[in-house]
Formats: structure tokens, C-alpha cells, sequence
């Protein structure tokens, strides 16, 4: 158990936290009377997950501490913030909060992704995980869109648009990539 990987259990451990306070908070504006010290509760819980994917990945490498097992968990630990953020801030009563289809459309293309990657695996045996330009920019989308909901940005729903293209735009850059390894590997070709 490296240092690394105790602060991405941290980071996990910060998920439930983030998402009661971000409820909790929903709840105080649906009775009119909202408490912004939960909004900023959650707002800060956020940011020191967030800080701490940065910081962990940067002491795995700059110490030489990575392992296996935090090659693993470290995207599990992302992954379960962002989504976990997204799905908290759309079912909640936040005065801005994230539209029902942001959510449906970021699960979606990972449930694609996921899917794709275990057909690769299955076919070819192995598989080399390697994230796009698109992957990556829709992601930093995605965490601006998260802020500008905590944040309760006028402007938001532009932010939200955007991500959400660029979240499709990477799904379609993915499931294109998936093509193109099975058929450089023959294996969406019909057999003679």
C-alpha cells in the first residue's frame, strides 16, 4: 500500500462526503432557504479530491511508488468523483444544476467504451488502453461543466452544452478507434 495509492482510497473516500453535502444543500433550496455553507462544503470536498488525483499520480511517478494496484484504482477513483459528481448535481434541487440528459449521455459512452474495450480484449487477448485528445478535453470539460455548477455560473448551460458535445465527439472517436483495431486484426472481416 503505497502512499499514493492511500491518498486515491482518500480520494474514494471523499465521494459520499461531496455527495450528502451537495444533497443536503439541494434540499435547503427546495425549502427556499439555501444553505451556502453546504454549497461550499462540497465545493471544497471537490477540489481536494480533484487536487488529489494530481497529487498522487505525481508522487507515483516523480518517487517511482507506482504499482499495479494503483494503476487500477486510481481510474476507478476518478471515474466514481466524476460520475458520482455529474449524477449528484443533476438530481439535485441546486438553482443551476445539470440537465438529465448530461449524465445519460456521459454513462452512456463510457458503458460503450467499457463494452468496447472487452471485445477488443476478447478478440485480439490483449488490450492497450491509451486515452484521445478528444477523451482527454471532453473529460476537462466535464470537470468545468461540474464547476460551473458548484460555482452556480450565470452562463452554465453554455458550459454544459459544450462538454456534452465534446463528450459525444469522443465516444464516436473511440467506438471508431475499436473499429480500427478489429479490423487491422482481421477480425471484422467475415471468415471464407
Amino acid at each position: 500500500m503505497t502512499f499514493p495509492n492511500q491518498i486515491t482510497i482518500g480520494r474514494i473516500l471523499l465521494i459520499p462526503i461531496f455527495v450528502v453535502l451537495a444533497m443536503y444543500y439541494g434540499q435547503s433550496v427546495a425549502l427556499g432557504a439555501p444553505e451556502e455553507r453546504l454549497r461550499i462544503g462540497a465545493i471544497i470536498i471537490f477540489l481536494i479530491a480533484a487536487l488529489s488525483d494530481a497529487a498522487d499520480g505525481w508522487i507515483a511517478r516523480h518517487y517511482k511508488l507506482q504499482s499495479q494496484f494503483g494503476s487500477i484504482l486510481d481510474p476507478i477513483a476518478d471515474k466514481g468523483l466524476m460520475l458520482t459528481a455529474i449524477i449528484t448535481l443533476s438530481v439535485s434541487n441546486w438553482d443551476r444544476s445539470l440537465p438529465v440528459w448530461f449524465p445519460v449521455l456521459v454513462i452512456a459512452r463510457d458503458v460503450i467504451i467499457f463494452t468496447g474495450c472487452l471485445l477488443i480484449r476478447f478478440f485480439n487477448g490483449h488490450l492497450e488502453v491509451h486515452p484521445s485528445f478528444l477523451g482527454k478535453i471532453s473529460t476537462f470539460l466535464q470537470m468545468v461543466a461540474i464547476a460551473a455548477v458548484l460555482l452556480q455560473w450565470h452562463y452554465y448551460s453554455v458550459v454544459v452544452i459544450v462538454a456534452g458535445i465534446f463528450t459525444f465527439l469522443s465516444g464516436v472517436d473511440y467506438i471508431l478507434d475499436g473499429i480500427g483495431i478489429l479490423q487491422a486484426s482481421g477480425h471484422a472481416h467475415p471468415k471464407a
